[in-house]
């Protein structure tokens, strides 16, 4: 079984901080990162399903293991250092394997571009385009054996998911402050079809967000907030498995490496529950 205690430490105390900015779909204005982790990936790059993919794996991993987490970048895909290092750290907090499948096809945007224009960028990395990418590396690792998933996605990798949740892809969904979802209604599709359980602590699809978020703003966490805990007019019951979501005060998004404080935000949240 997964070790959800120490998954979600990892996952979801650590996902708001370090992706790059975010959006959803009434706004999405990523930038470059502010700055990069320090370090070297230690990962491989290997075919999955056809699908580049690095692949992190843990210092000590249970013979036969079955269990995997699917990390889904942002923009800025594996080019981006930021991206392999947090699926190192990953791994080693989890002693899980983390698959970072190229879901942007070798088509990411440059991570440190001055300007970022997407007006060709997104209609190339549509939900029919991405999707099935992502769900050819989840079908090629089943082929290996492993029949249990947790996601954790940044921005762009948002709304997959929320997709991959809310059709019980996977077991364990976290997302920082995803990108392209509509408001409420896809925490509504997430309330009424998944089924996806947590054990201890008793939360499904923890939702993270820096504090300063030009996306997910306040006022649409709030929407989100409300539907989750069954405050709503239309939405009366908590979702079943539990909610949370965690704003980390004092955060800004781009990856805050060269501020002191906003690291040991960074550091504190692989321990806050």
């Amino acid at each position: 079984m997964f070790n959800f205690k120490s998954l979600l430490v990892a996952l979801a105390g650590l996902a708001a901080i370090v992706s790059a900015h975010d959006g959803i779909t009434q706004k999405f204005a990523p930038v470059s990162p502010a700055s990069l982790m320090k370090g070297q990936p230690t990962g491989t790059m290997v075919k999955i399903g056809g699908v580049d993919t690095y692949v992190a794996r843990p210092p000590h991993i249970k013979k036969g293991c079955k269990e995997a987490i699917i990390f889904l970048t942002d923009i800025f895909g594996l080019p981006l250092p930021n991206n392999k290092l947090l699926a190192d750290r990953f791994a080693r907090e989890t002693s899980l394997p983390v698959y970072v499948p190229d879901y942007l096809n070798g088509d990411p945007i440059p991570y440190n571009a001055t300007t970022i224009d997407l007006t060709e960028w997104l209609p190339r990395h549509g939900e029919d385009v991405t999707s099935p990418l992502i769900l050819s590396v989840i079908g090629g690792l089943k082929k290996q054996g492993i029949n249990k998933f947790a996601t954790t996605a940044y921005c762009f990798g948002g709304v997959y998911a929320m997709r991959l949740a809310q059709n019980n892809t996977v077991a364990v969904s976290v997302s920082a402050h995803p990108s392209f979802l509509t408001v409420p209604e896809d925490f509504e599709t997430l309330q009424a079809k998944s089924k996806c359980v947590y054990t201890s602590p008793p939360l499904e699809h923890p939702l993270r967000c820096a504090f300063f978020s030009a996306g997910f703003t306040p006022a649409i966490a709030v929407i989100a907030d409300g539907v989750m805990n069954g405050t709503t007019t239309e939405n009366t019951k908590r979702y079943k498995p539990g909610y949370t979501r965690y704003a980390h005060a004092g955060m800004v998004h781009g990856s805050p490496f060269s501020d002191p404080a906003q690291v040991a935000e960074l550091d504190a949240a692989s321990t806050r529950p």
